[in-house]
């Protein structure tokens, strides 16, 4: 019995005979982008403040003061408490090299404390920053731009660029004379507005006499979305 099951096997094998060329799928295989181009609503700022002094109890307390009145300006911009992040101070000594005794010399301690915030209205960007450096902060990073509609963002992008794979396949179907079949395979990348500072933002100052603060512009926020696309191809 087991020797007739082997024997109709091969019999089996036989007759379905290799897979020709003509019986491999015939696939197109596309790229497909998607780019979008919004308006950032929320501007993230990194600030910190750094003083030095021989007598660390002078560099800590004047590091304290300017973060109080640092947290006092964002409460009267109407900045939540929650988009407000403070660190602890860090306290270092510092040296100086005597190269004629051939030593390190102590010439006092710096102390430092970063202060981060997330702003929600973007037209109040210059009194943040102008308001800060005023306060007594001393070190301010330039601002990510980013948006409160991320998701969403990043589907439109998503889905623009798989009607780019689409439109794609299709033309190169036409050019080869041939019908494009149904999707076959899809492989979606990530899609993001880029948290990183927007070359495009630019200070733009007001008229000299007009004692105003200045203006920023963020620019736009690109989104960029990829997918890889495979589709069945028909030959007529």
């Amino acid at each position: 019995m087991k020797s007739m099951t082997l024997w109709l096997a091969a019999c089996c094998l036989l007759l379905a005979g290799p897979l020709r060329a003509d019986d491999q799928p015939r696939t197109i295989s596309v790229s497909g982008i998607g780019l979008l181009d919004s308006q950032p609503d929320i501007a993230r700022l990194s600030f910190a403040v750094q003083q030095r002094d021989p007598v660390m109890k002078t560099a800590r307390e004047t590091t304290v003061q300017v973060s109080q009145r640092f947290l006092a300006l964002a409460r009267r911009l109407g900045i939540p408490d929650n988009k407000v992040r403070t660190s602890g101070l860090t306290i270092q000594p510092e040296y100086r090299w005597d190269p004629k005794d051939n030593q390190q010399i102590f010439t006092g301690y710096l102390v430092q404390r970063q202060l981060n915030v997330e702003l929600g209205n973007l037209e109040r960007l210059g009194e943040l920053i102008e308001g800060a450096i005023d306060a007594g902060v001393n070190t301010v990073s330039p601002p990510t731009f980013d948006s409160s509609r991320r998701a969403e963002l990043n589907r439109d992008a998503l889905a623009a660029a798989a009607t780019d794979a689409r439109a794609n396949a299709q033309r190169i179907a036409e050019t080869l004379g041939v019908r494009l079949g149904p999707l076959r395979t899809l492989t979606a990348g990530g899609a993001a507005p880029p948290p990183m500072p927007m070359p495009r933002m630019r200070a733009m100052a007001m008229a000299a006499d007009s004692g105003a603060a200045e203006s920023y512009q963020p620019g736009e926020l690109g989104v960029e979305a990829r997918v890889e696309a495979t589709f069945d191809v028909v030959v007529p």
